[in-house]
């Protein structure tokens, strides 16, 4: 299916020799039930059917990631790259869980709203100090960028707890799930990273398992 909007998150993975087998449609029936009931908890107003699908593509790095389709629907999409990296079946539902809770969550949303008043008020600044219209619109695409990244690394640790959770309500331990950090390269603290660094990522669903008591 096409997605109408950009992924929120992609998460790159290395290669990993000798991956186990992942079982993805048993891992997909059982996380996205438990997503959409979270979804219909937290914001029964929003489109909570999701599509939990496989990039077609052989040649798409592995990723995963969510978007929207045409009509809406919130589809978490992985690539054949990552289920022939990823190791486990824990390891495979915390990515869906982790995706799933950003449209829980309304991170795309809030994103492109944070875009659209990053874009609007660096322009508009531009344009107070008597930028051409050139000036205004490389301004406009730079506030775009810093106010689409301003909260994205909260956004990232916000779907890390409740993917956490979600993945628990599946059935999957997150604490054999969070084995997937030692795949992804730390990003570490980046001025303007999409990403939190790793041992931040760690901590916060060691801290929501103990916290909830998930073991």
């Amino acid at each position: 299916m096409i997605l109408s909007a950009l992924a929120l998150t992609a998460c790159a993975l290395p290669p990993v020799r000798d991956a186990a087998r992942v079982h993805f449609s048993e891992v997909a029936a059982r996380v996205e039930p438990i997503a959409e009931a979270q979804c219909r908890d937290e914001r029964p107003s929003a489109n909570c059917d999701f599509l939990i699908r496989i990039d077609p593509s052989h040649h798409t790095p592995a990723n995963a990631y969510q978007g929207l389709d045409r009509q809406g629907r919130p589809v978490v999409t992985v690539t054949r790259g990552l289920l022939k990296n990823i190791r486990t079946d824990d390891e495979l539902a915390f990515v869906l869980a982790h995706e799933a809770a950003h449209h829980i969550r309304g991170h795309l949303d809030l994103q492109h709203q944070h875009a659209e008043q990053g874009a609007a008020h660096l322009g508009a600044a531009v344009s107070r100090l008597g930028g051409s219209q050139a000036e205004i619109e490389n301004a406009q695409a730079l506030g775009a960028i810093v106010g689409g990244r301003s909260y994205s690394k909260a956004f990232e640790l916000e779907a890390d707890a409740l993917g956490t959770v979600i993945t628990h309500l599946a059935g999957y331990s997150p604490r054999l799930g969070l084995a997937f950090f030692e795949q992804v390269p730390d990003p570490g603290d980046q001025f303007l990273g999409s990403h939190p660094a790793n041992p931040d990522r760690i901590r916060t669903v060691e801290y929501t398992i103990s916290a909830l008591g998930l073991e």
